[in-house]
């Protein structure tokens, strides 16, 4: 083996280190010979493409359903054997850097993203061929960040609209002889990666029993491949809030602080979608729990969101006072 080892790197853009529409994604292919060596081809491609992949049970057969969108496939040739005999397609031993650069399409195209059946994936990938029985291949995933503000918008203007607006749902539950009414109300629809929310329960407490509300952020996954579809759902905890006992009223605020690592929600890639919801229901025990959802939009944070606290809003302030 002639060949000890091969790397591709890329350059950095920015302090995020993500790729967007339109940059130049410029890096270097790193080859490390024991001696002199002849290749048939040698050369460096990035890609951009979502695919999809679940399997279902139909009877005893497996079904696979499977799809695949391609954004971009760039290749670049650096060596390649053209029986010129020129030494065109000669490695020298030792450490040889061959440099090379892309420019991004401006297209709208989705980030980078993984989820249960599926993922968007941007890729740099080297190849060296010795032979029909030797080849040598390396690679490395570049972060890409979608450059619209909503990567949404195309599915509905209206949500544009309603970002910063608040959102609020009513519910009235039956316990025994008595009910319970809950009125939730959220500060806003959009909130970033990082930020805090701010959201108010209203309770009506009529029935016998004490209930606690309690507040979960729901995400849902939908993948799409030839006509099927086939959605993933999961729920993260945000805590609870106070009890309310039986024949009263209270109002029970809480600040919301939405993870910074989740993905932001986006609806630009045709085989795959990500939306969330909020989540507010009445634990109450030996009864089923009551539960209203309101919609909720998680746009792309600052590039470093976990150095930053999340503060309580002027919402939540004045809801307080």
């Amino acid at each position: 083996m002639t060949i000890k080892r091969l790397s591709v790197e890329y350059n950095k853009v920015n302090q995020r280190g993500a790729f967007s529409p339109g940059d130049v994604l410029s890096g270097r292919v790193t080859v490390v010979t024991s001696k002199e060596t002849k290749v048939q081809c040698f050369l460096v491609k990035a890609k951009g493409k979502a695919k999809v992949t679940w399997y279902t049970q139909e009877g005893e057969t497996t079904v696979v359903h499977s799809d695949k969108k391609k954004y971009f496939y760039f290749e670049h040739i650096i060596l390649q054997d053209k029986n010129k005999g020129d030494g065109s397609e000669i490695i020298r031993p030792g450490r040889n850097v061959y440099p090379f650069t892309f420019v991004i399409p401006s297209l709208d195209m989705p980030s980078s993203y993984e989820g249960k059946w599926g993922k968007i994936t941007y890729s740099l990938r080297a190849r060296l061929t010795q032979s029909l029985w030797l080849v040598h291949k390396t690679k490395t995933e570049f972060p890409f960040l979608t450059k619209s503000e909503f990567p949404f918008a195309s599915k509905s203007e209206m949500i544009i609209i309603g970002l910063k607006e608040q959102q609020c749902a009513t519910r009235i539950s039956f316990y025994g002889p008595g009910k319970v009414t809950m009125n939730v109300t959220s500060e806003k629809m959009g909130v970033k990666q990082g930020e805090a929310m701010g959201v108010s329960v209203e309770v009506s407490n009529d029935s016998a029993c004490t209930v606690t509300p309690k507040f979960y952020l729901c995400e849902k996954q939908t993948f799409v491949a030839q006509s099927q579809r086939i959605v993933h759902t999961n729920e993260i905890l945000f805590g609870a809030g106070d009890s309310v006992p039986a024949q009263t009223s209270q109002t029970v605020t809480k600040v919301l602080s939405i993870p910074p690592q989740l993905p932001p929600t986006f609806f630009n890639c045709s085989l795959m979608k990500l939306e969330y919801r909020l989540k507010v229901t009445l634990c109450v025990t030996l009864a089923r729990d009551s539960e209203i959802k309101l919609p909720l939009v998680i746009l792309l944070g600052s590039p470093k969101p976990h150095q930053q606290k999340a503060r309580r809003s002027l919402w939540f302030r004045k809801l307080r006072g």
